[in-house]
């Protein structure tokens, strides 16, 4: 089994998601396990504050290390066999061959920042550091889902036909999937290639490893 730990101020982000489509089904089949921890519980004080104001000024709040760091360190005791990963900015690009290492490994732990970001100190506790893309996102949340998602559907068992995970967009390859068409052969005057209705495998291969060369070609410009 899978196992990934979310460490976050907003565990119900993830209800939703989790329990639609492929996700849902590979953690009732005991693929999967995802378990939310809410880095909140690991405050302490009062008011039990998870974020401070900036040292050396600036706008916006910054998440205070303490908090955080116990949590890790709770992650840690419950599965010391997972991979701690700071979804940050700052980290590697997360792709299809980290994603393959993932579902390869016993398990993740992943920590999700929220407002300016988490307090930099934070970074020396965790192994590694990873960014799903060079765009600003309201926190770590988002990100997680995608990896979270991205390594349950290359579990063995996890999707109806073990092909699929082969032939998606970013296969073994790294080349975008190819172009995909079903009924009507004809809607609002745009025809399916001909190729595709052709029957000859060898033509249909060859063309659909033209287009997936195509489309790599045309997304790196």
């Amino acid at each position: 089994m899978f196992y990934a730990q979310v460490l976050t101020l907003f565990p119900e982000f993830f209800s939703s998601p989790l329990a639609c489509s492929i996700p849902d089904r590979a953690i009732k089949a005991r693929l999967a396990q995802v378990d939310c921890i809410n880095i909140r519980d690991f405050s302490v004080g009062k008011h039990r504050r998870v974020d401070d104001s900036p040292y050396g000024g600036g706008p916006g709040m910054v998440m205070k290390p303490d908090p955080v760091v116990a949590a890790i360190r709770h992650a840690r005791e419950s599965r010391p066999e997972t991979r701690v990963v700071l979804l940050s900015p700052t980290g590697v690009l997360f792709d299809q061959a980290k994603a393959r290492e993932y579902a390869k490994s016993p398990g993740i732990t992943l920590v999700c920042g929220r407002y300016e970001g988490i307090d930099e100190r934070v970074a020396e506790y965790v192994d590694e550091q990873v960014s799903v893309g060079p765009y600003v996102l309201s926190g770590g949340e988002p990100a997680a889902l995608a990896i979270i998602d991205a390594v349950i559907r290359l579990l063995p068992g996890a999707l109806g036909d073990e092909r699929s995970a082969e032939q998606d967009s970013f296969g073994e390859d790294g080349l975008l999937d190819y172009p995909h068409y079903t009924r009507p052969e004809v809607f609002e005057g745009k025809h399916v290639p001909e190729v595709l209705l052709s029957g000859d495998h060898a033509r249909i291969e060859a063309w659909r490893c033209e287009q997936e060369e195509k489309r790599s070609k045309r997304q790196k410009r």
